[in-house]
C-alpha cells in the first residue's frame, strides 16, 4: 500500500523542481537580479577554485536549474531517489533565500506574499529531507551496518570456541598419547 502513496509523492513533489527548474534555464535573467547577492559572494570564491568555473549570476542560475530539473525528473521517475532528494534540498536552500526573502520585502502585502512562499518552501524541504532519508521499507546503512558488526561478534566467538574445544581434543590426545583422528 505505502508502495503507490510513495510513488505518487515522489512523483508531485519531483514535477515541482521540474517546473521551476526549467524556467530557471530558459530565463536566468529573470531572477538575475534577486540572486545578486548571493551569486556576487559566490562567484569570486568559485575564481578561486577554479579560473574555468562560471561565477556569473545567470550562469549559477542555471545550474542550478539544470540540478532541479534533473534531480526533479530522477525523484519524479524514482530513480535513485534519495541521492536526487538530497542535491534537490542543496538546490532548493538558495533558491529560497533567493527568491522569497521576506525579512527585506517592503509593504505588508509583499511581505505575506513572500512569507507564504518562503514557508511553502519549507514545506517542499520537509518533503525533500523525507525522500532522502526514506529507505523505501529497507534496511538503512546504519541497521546494515550494525548488523553487520554484531554477525562478525558472533562468528568470531563461534570460531573462539571451536578453537578451544580442539585445542581440548589435541591436549587430551597428547596427555593419552594416541594419535589424533585425521
Amino acid at each position: 500500500m505505502a508502495a503507490p502513496v510513495r510513488a505518487l509523492a515522489h512523483a508531485l513533489l519531483g514535477s515541482v523542481f521540474v517546473a521551476a527548474g526549467a524556467q530557471a534555464l530558459l530565463r536566468p535573467s529573470r531572477y538575475a537580479e534577486r540572486a545578486a547577492p548571493i551569486t556576487d559572494r559566490l562567484g569570486p570564491a568559485l575564481a578561486k577554485v577554479d579560473q574555468r568555473l562560471p561565477t556569473s549570476a545567470e550562469a549559477l542560475i542555471r545550474i542550478n536549474g539544470a540540478i532541479q530539473v534533473g534531480g526533479g525528473l530522477l525523484l519524479a521517475t524514482g530513480t535513485a531517489v534519495r541521492p536526487a532528494a538530497a542535491a534537490l534540498t542543496g538546490s532548493l536552500i538558495p533558491a529560497t533565500i533567493v527568491g522569497h526573502p521576506f525579512w527585506s520585502v517592503q509593504g505588508k502585502a509583499a511581505k505575506q506574499d513572500e512569507l507564504v512562499h518562503f514557508v511553502k518552501n519549507l514545506g517542499l524541504l520537509a518533503g525533500l529531507l523525507l525522500a532522502a532519508v526514506d529507505t523505501q521499507g529497507k534496511p538503512g546503512l546504519p541497521w546494515r551496518t550494525r548488523r553487520l558488526y554484531a554477525d562478525t561478534q558472533r562468528s568470531v566467538r563461534r570460531a573462539a570456541r571451536t578453537a578451544s574445544r580442539e585445542a581440548k581434543l589435541v591436549a587430551r590426545a597428547t596427555q593419552v598419547g594416541r594419535r589424533l583422528p585425521s
